[in-house]
């Protein structure tokens, strides 16, 4: 099995746990402030890691090394979720969900200027073609909530957010060294995150409340830190250094198929022929600029 291949299902793996992760946030929602619980998160998740970077000697000496690159790709990862959770404030999240299918192009976009990537005429008609798709599932194929969206205040901070996300993907390859530690960079990725986060929820004024977590509400907290921030990032880290940002981006297109295959397995929730014909489209769109140079 070659080492592209790997990272695929590495991406593929992460971006599964990404789809339970609405599931699981669902759940959450509204119990305690959405920074709040990221910041939860990425406490927890970093303490998780601790043990296994403090007690090798080999992960231990690289911390202080890593740190400085991992703040910044950290001040990426954590101004999307800053500024994805003020956009909710006044937007939707069937809005959000469409202004997210523009992360995978904007990440081509951006690495024509970094990595001096191309795009052909053939690649900017795929990534147009995987938009239409996942809006197809997003909007469950109803073309009256797609003519009645429209932008408003919440939005345009939205689609700041889509272009930290993109600068996230690429900052994974772009500050990426040959003699990195994996999870290393990941632990401190999840460090630099509590910092940042931790300012915005001074800033914001916003309570901790982390005690309102109890009972049930725990198993999906734990889901939220092991397999959607420890298990994820460490994943799109390892992958992007072999597939680059660009491909690593295409699997967006996949999420809202993702998330509704998995609502209809543990909710029952049925999945229209509209929304199946949106999945084939996002998946073809995915799969072919996936086979691009």
């Amino acid at each position: 099995m070659s080492q592209t291949f790997k990272a695929h299902l590495l991406v593929f793996l992460a971006t599964f746990l990404v789809a339970g992760s609405f599931i699981a946030s669902a759940k959450l929602s509204g119990v305690i402030d959405s920074i709040s619980l990221t910041l939860f998160r990425f406490v927890l998740a970093s303490l998780f890691l601790s043990p296994i970077i403090f007690l090798n000697k080999k992960f231990r000496i690289k911390v202080l090394s890593t740190l400085p690159r991992a703040m910044i790709i950290s001040l990426f990862y954590s101004f999307y979720f800053i500024l994805f959770f003020k956009a909710l404030e006044s937007t939707t999240a069937l809005n959000a969900g469409t202004l997210y299918t523009l992360v995978p192009l904007l990440t081509a976009i951006f690495c024509i200027f970094i990595f001096k990537d191309k795009i052909s005429f053939f690649q900017m008609i795929l990534y147009f073609i995987g938009i239409v798709g996942t809006c197809i599932v997003v909007f469950k194929g109803n073309l009256e909530l797609f003519f009645s969206f429209s932008l408003n205040h919440g939005d345009f901070i939205f689609l700041i957010a889509t272009v930290f996300m993109a600068l996230y993907s690429i900052s994974l390859k772009f500050l990426h060294k040959k003699d990195d530690e994996l999870l290393v960079l990941v632990f401190t990725t999840l460090i630099g995150g509590c910092l940042w986060m931790f300012l915005a929820l001074e800033i914001l004024d916003i309570p901790m409340q982390w005690e309102k977590i109890q009972g049930d509400l725990i198993f999906y907290m734990a889901y939220l830190v092991i397999g959607t921030t420890v298990i994820t990032v460490y994943l799109y880290q390892k992958a992007s250094i072999i597939i680059g940002p660009k491909k690593l981006m295409a699997y967006v297109y996949l999420n809202p198929a993702m998330v509704a295959v998995l609502m209809y397995i543990f909710e029952g929730k049925l999945i229209t022929s509209w929304i199946f014909v949106g999945i084939l489209i996002s998946a073809f769109a995915t799969i072919v600029l996936l086979k691009q140079k």
